[in-house]
Parts: C-alpha cells; structure tokens; sequence
C-alpha cells in the first residue's frame, strides 16, 4: 500500500528502462528458483480462490524469534534463494553496477549543507561532512560569530547499525531540551529519545512503539506524541509525557477508536495551541488545546462526519480552516476560536471548479495560497486586506511549493523550485517588493551537466473514454523521434498524490544514455483536481491502469519510442499499477521494475490485522462487500496472473516492510515464474534488512537504484 508520507521516496530512488523480448542468453542455462506450493483455500462470498504461497506470510512474533521455526526457514530459504539467484543472473553487469553507483553518487555534493531555517532565536540547519551516510543536526544562535552546537550526530548515533532511520526532532520552547525518534529496525516504530541542549546529556526518559515526533507544550517540560497499535502499527493514542517521569505513568489524552482513522499531534504555527487531528481518506476530526494549558481539555473544533475533510491554522482570533464542505476542490474559510463549528465559518477564499486549493501559510500581513491549476501548482501572494499576485515560472512542466515557513513576522517567504532539467533551488522572495534571492541551488557535480542540454515538454495523450492525460517528459539534445528510443515511463496513481515534474540527478545516468524518462500523471492523482483522484479510485480505480496503458501507447504512436524500448516503473500502490498493466497488456513492456509492489489486493484488504489495511477501505473499497470483492478481484494482479508471455521483470521488497508486507512480491514472483510462457528475465531483490524505503544511509540507497538502472540498461544492449 501506499507510503504516504513516502511516495517522495520512491521518485527519488528510482527510474527504469529496456531492449526486445528475447531472452538475454546470460539468463538461460541458470536454474530460477521454485516455491513450493501448498494449497490454501480462501472463500469469501461464496467463492474460493487457491493461493498455493500463502504460506510464505509469517507474523511479526515468528520473524522476530530468535530461533526460526519451520515455516519461518521455509519462507528464509526461498526469499535468499530469490536474492542468489539475482546475483547469478546479474553477475555479468556488476561491472555496469558499480560504475552507475560511483557515478550518481559522484554528481552529489559530500559536504553539503542545507539552508538554514531561523526559529526562537536560532539558526537551524543540517549538514553532512565528507563520507558519511547520515547528517549532523546543528544550530548557531542568531548573532555574529555565533558558535555551532551539533545537537545530533547522526554518524555516531548510526554506527553499528545495519539500518537507522531518524524520525523528526523538536526543541523546546525555552531551547534548552530536545526530543528526537530513532528506528532501528524500519518498521517505522520510533523510540523517543530526550537530549539536555545545554548539558549533551542524554535523559533517562525514553518512549517506545511512537510515531516518531513529539510536540511540545509551551511549559518546557510537556511533550505530546502518538503511540501505534502493535499489530497494525496505526497510530490510535496521543499521550502525554512529563520529563522525568517513566512512560508507564504517561497520560492516554486521546485514543482514536475508529480502526478505518488514525490520528496525529501538532502545534499551530502561532504556537497558541496544540493541536489533535483524527484522519481517514474521506474524513477529519480536530481538537485543540491552549498551548499554555497542557493539562487543559480538549475541544473539538468540529465533529467529524463521512465526507467532510478540514485542516486548519490559527491566526489571531479565528482558525483559518481548508475545507471541502460544499467545496469538492476545497476553500478557505475562516472561525472565531470560540465558535468553531461548521455553522459558523465563513468563506475567505471561495470554491472554484477549475482551481484545486492545495494549501496554505499564514504569515501577519500576508496569506500565501498554493493551488493546482492545469496540472501545475502555482503560488499565490495576498495581503488580507489588498491585492494578490502569482509567482512566476518559466518551465513548461515543474514543482513549485512553499517550506520552511516558521516565522509569523515577516515578508520574506522561502520557497523551493525544481523542473525536470532544474536543479532543485531554494528561493527567499520578498511579498512586498517582489524581489526575490536564491538562497541554494542543488550541486551537480559532473562538468559535463547543463539544463542546456536537456528538453522537457508537457504533453497531452488521450484516454480511451477521451479524457486528456497529461505527460510530462525529458531527454538529452539531439534525441530523434525515430520509435527507436529507449524510454522509461513512471506512474503512481493512488491517494490523490500528485506526481509532480521535478529535478533527480541520478536520472541523468539514463539520460545521458539515450533514455527518454516520462511521468504519466493518471488519474488516482489528483494534478487536475480532486475529480481526477475521485476518477482514480474504489470501482473507478482501473481508468489508473488503462490511462497508463494509453499514455504508453501515445508515446509509442508520437515515435518517442516502440514497443520493444518501453519501459516501466512505479513503486508501492504504483507497484499495483505495474502488476495491473503486466497482466492487462503484458506485450505493450519490454521491461518493468516493481518496486515494493501492493498487489496481492484482496487478501491483504481482507486482513484487518495488517498495517493500513482497515485505514484504506475507502481508497480501495472494502471487500468484506461483495461489490467491492468483485471488483478488486477483476484487476487484482495477483490473483490475475496467468499463462502468457511477460515482459522482463525486477522486483524489489524488503523483508520488514511494514506497509507492503514482503510476502506480496515474494508470493507474485512465485506464481507469475509457475504460470508464465516466456524465458524472458524475472528477478526479485529482497533486503532483508530494510523496509518499505529501503537503506537508510544517503549513499547506500544507490546500490539498488544501480541495480535497477542496470537491468534496464543491461536490456538495451548498454554495457557501459
């Protein structure tokens, strides 16, 4: 299932592409690897499926005992047979591999830094010294010759540890304490840590099972913080914890006992109140607290109710709220702090049909609006009780957003901006003079890199029921539109995440190759509005599919490329996709890479005992309903296998993923390798010591994506 938060992730460690379907001959004379099959009956409605692997799924106790038992080595052997299989079948591009890997990881700047963020009085920043995998954490008070204090070292914090992922880290309100999550095992189960800013000294205090950030209240000593339901890691409880005291005496403040919602904590940016959001797909609930008040009650804004979604912001006496209450592309509407229902709110920025409002900041004398128009953010500058204005650019297809905005007080509005051919750029622009500064620009440390050299375009392919699908894509100068192209096309499609056209150096490896890399923005998405996710998704979710399918075929009748050079790729619910267009067009790929791929779909929508599984029923439908069963089994890639010629295939997992359990590629491999016509290539990469992103080191993370860039290069006949 999806990474929410983490669908960024996968655009930047992956990319694809390939040659024709015959056989590569390294391939042939080696032995794939053979599950077993043990018949499982599964009957829901009165219908029974085999699943003839699902005894590869182990539970959280029989993968965390310290003896494995037999099923436990069953499932260990085939998934490293799968992995020594990759190496044999690959051995021949290790060279290739390793000169991708030193080459992406050789355009990245070492010593980098990132751009300070001023906040209370300080100056804060994280910066990475030569060689090293993770950051230092670090902040200088705001006056000259300042001395920088590492609050966390990450190097040292690493050491010894095959995966160490940070949560986030706050500071308390006086800036003398930090709290900070660690997950060690990536399962995105955090331990809070405590760290005395003035002292270095590490606190006895010590919480586990978290979501990995804590908010503080304004008394320095109160920290509030979700904890996870063990078995389905959804975040159901915000707790209260008093420094100095033991985790078993924390508070529960709040417990979300709706299991299709999760919830989460934070603080206003006027830092007045805290804040309590319940959230499912299609619903919210907030409540709120005096920020000065921690042991005060809570006071819910406005009761939740099935298809009302708000955010909001507060802002002097009245909550800005982003709603789409009688508003499908969502609005502005504003409250007094103490009338807070939905009665009384009162439109600031209205609805409109063609416009997708998307967000906001609250700054004293502006209010800064990003919108979706035409499949493109924009970002619009109004004074409360002036004139407004849009910022310009110049890119036909791009990403525009606002960051790092903490300072209420100010004209100057931090923003960053990428393009397929532009480097990331972080920019200060001043809302009342215009005038803007670029604070960095992402180096790319390769002499030979110029965005002159690169051309993207916005292209527009036509779905089978005539709606326009827009494209957005890139290649090297010089490139002919001759069908004899290798390109790589990318999709996500799912939760109304929009994949936007942004800036990866690391593409440039297939680039500069003669790769053609193109982004298909589906429906599931939601770049043309909140229709187009809606279009995407329950008994609609298959225009995601077939709109891939017909974008790829546009490409092919535009000569970008054939058939026999066509790539693609997607990762978690953009895993489904790839194993819904394999099965539904598998001659259109000469290639495709599936990385942590959902696509045992009904089975893991009928387990409510794993992760996200009770929390997306109304992105996916719930299958306990037989109008749902239906439909989810007619596109289910697992369940859709069958015996035809497929496409070569990379696979990628990790063994402790927590949101796309490895069992589902690892049972798809298995039965797609019994059923399948062909000798063409089908290879998984299972990490058995990462999860659903992968390694957690800034560099190590490139070892797969040089093995991805390599299957795909190695498909094309490129041998280096």
């Amino acid at each position: 299932m999806k990474s929410t938060l983490f669908t960024f992730l996968f655009l930047f460690i992956l990319m694809s592409s390939c040659k024709d379907n015959e056989p590569l001959k390294p391939h042939v004379s080696l032995e794939a690897p053979i599950a077993k099959k043990v018949p499982e009956e599964l009957t829901v409605h009165d219908h029974t499926r085999i699943d003839n692997y699902f005894w590869m799924r182990l539970s959280d106790d029989q993968k965390n005992a310290e003896t494995p038992d037999a099923q436990t080595q069953d499932v260990l052997d085939y998934l490293n047979a799968e992995n020594n299989y990759l190496k044999k079948v690959m051995a021949h591009t290790n060279g290739l591999q390793e000169k991708l890997y030193d080459e992406i990881v050789g355009r990245i700047k070492k010593d980098d830094e990132s751009v300070p963020v001023n906040d209370n009085g300080y100056s804060y920043y994280k910066r990475f010294q030569e060689g090293d995998d993770y950051p230092l954490f670090c902040r200088k008070k705001l006056e000259d010759a300042a001395n920088e204090e590492i609050m966390l070292n990450g190097p040292e914090l690493a050491n010894g540890h095959s995966y160490f992922g940070f949560g986030s880290h706050s500071v308390s309100p006086d800036n003398k304490m930090l709290v900070f999550g660690i997950d060690t095992v990536s399962r995105r189960q955090y331990t809070l840590h405590f760290k005395n800013l003035e002292t270095a000294a590490i606190l006895k205090d010590k919480l586990d099972n978290t979501g990995g950030s804590a908010v503080w209240a304004n008394d320095n000593k109160t920290i509030f913080y979700t904890t996870k339901d063990p078995k389905t890691l959804r975040q159901n409880k915000i707790v209260k914890h008093v420094i100095g005291t033991n985790q078993s005496e924390d508070e529960v403040v709040f417990e979300e006992k709706d299991d299709t919602f999760a919830c989460a904590v934070y603080k206003t940016k006027s830092k007045d109140y805290l804040v309590i959001v319940s959230y499912q797909t299609l619903s919210t609930e907030f409540r709120v607290l005096d920020a000065n008040m921690p042991n005060g009650k809570w006071k819910v804004v406005q009761p939740r109710e099935k298809d009302l979604e708000y955010n909001l912001e507060h802002y002097g006496d009245h909550f800005y709220i982003r709603t789409n209450k009688d508003a499908k592309n969502f609005k502005l509407v504003k409250t007094p702090v103490n009338k807070t229902e939905k009665e009384h709110w009162v439109d600031v920025i209205p609805h409109r049909e063609d416009v997708f409002f998307q967000g906001m900041e609250i700054f004293k004398d502006f209010l800064v609006i990003e919108e979706l128009k035409g499949g493109l953010r924009q970002i619009r500058v109004k004074e409360w009780n002036g004139s407004d204005h849009y910022l310009a650019f110049n890119d036909p297809t791009y990403l525009a957003y606002t960051t790092s905005n903490l300072d209420f007080d100010t004209n100057l509005l931090r923003y960053n901006y990428s393009s397929l051919t532009t480097p990331n750029s972080t920019y200060e622009y001043n809302m009342k003079t215009k005038e803007q500064v670029l604070l960095k620009r992402e180096e790319v440390l390769d002499d030979s890199f110029s965005t002159e050299n690169y051309i993207s375009e916005r292209l527009e392919a036509t779905a089978k029921d005539g709606t326009k699908i827009p494209v957005s894509i890139v290649y090297k100068k010089g490139i002919k539109r001759n069908g004899q192209n290798p390109l790589l096309l990318y999709a996500y499609g799912s939760y109304g995440s929009s994949t936007e056209a942004s800036f990866n150096s690391s593409r440039l490896s297939l680039l500069d190759r003669g790769f053609i890399y193109a982004i298909a923005h589906v429906r599931g998405g939601q770049e043309m509005g909140r229709d187009w996710y809606e279009n995407g998704k329950l008994l609609k979710k298959k225009n995601t599919f077939t709109d891939f399918i017909d974008v790829g075929k546009y490409l092919i009748k535009e000569q970008y490329t054939e058939s026999k050079h066509l790539y693609a790729l997607g990762g978690s619910a953009g895993g489904l996709l790839m194993g819904a267009v394999l099965n539904m067009e598998p001659s259109l790929w000469n290639g495709v890479v599936a990385a942590v791929p959902f696509v045992d779909v009904v089975s893991t929508m009928l387990d409510e005992s794993i992760p996200l599984t009770t929390f997306e029923f109304d992105e996916w439908g719930n299958p306990k309903e037989k109008e749902y069963y239906n439909y989810m089994l007619s596109y289910s890639p697992y369940d859709n296998v069958k015996a035809v010629n497929y496409p070569n295939i990379l696979i990628t997992t990790g063994y402790w993923d927590s949101q796309v359990q490895y069992w589902e590629p690892a049972k798809w491999i298995a039965k797609l390798r019994d059923l399948k016509t062909d000798n063409n290539l089908l290879v998984m990469d299972c990490d058995m010591e990462t999860g659903h992103g992968g390694a957690s080191g800034r560099f190590q993370r490139y070892k797969r994506l040089a093995l991805n860039y390599a299957f795909l290069l190695d498909l094309e006949g490129v041998t280096e």
